[in-house]
């Protein structure tokens, strides 16, 4: 097996939808297709540098994903970089595509000059966790949404 990790193209809407659904499923949400059509136009657009996705893929097929976005932080000169979205087909759970594609996204972040990465995930996400506890530090926060 050999991962590579790149960025989304416009030719990947198929197998990013089909990935990010998944993603959906898993957290037991939807979103129309609207929101389908306007996020993938988004990763894809060059102009809108702050809005990014990859892909990671074994030989042609699409096996992962992760959404991330560079904003302002309020305490911090430099922008932050929040991963949005990160998801590995069941089949390659435990075989390095979550860690290569979380290092991706520090890596770009480092090139961006932005030094700090966060995500969130469910408390009972046990497998996701114990990928990131070994590869970023758990915070206190707790999140509240209107």
């Amino acid at each position: 097996m050999s991962i590579t990790i790149r960025p989304i193209e416009p030719d990947d809407k198929e197998d990013w939808r089909a990935l990010w659904t998944a993603y959906l499923d898993f957290y037991e949400t939807a979103v129309p297709d609207q929101v389908y059509d306007t996020t993938f136009q988004r990763l894809v657009d060059p102009a809108r540098s702050n809005q990014n996705g990859l892909l990671a893929v074994d030989g042609t097929r699409a096996v992962g994903l992760v959404h991330y976005i560079y904003h302002p932080h309020n305490w911090r000169i430099e922008d932050v970089c929040y991963l949005q979205d990160l998801y590995a087909a069941p089949d390659m759970r435990g075989k390095g595509v979550g860690r290569a594609l979380i290092e991706a996204v520090y890596a770009a972040a480092d090139a961006n000059g932005t030094p700090s990465v966060y995500w969130l995930t469910q408390d009972f996400n046990a497998e996701a966790r114990r990928l990131y506890d070994r590869i970023a530090t758990l915070t206190p926060f707790i999140k509240y949404q209107r």
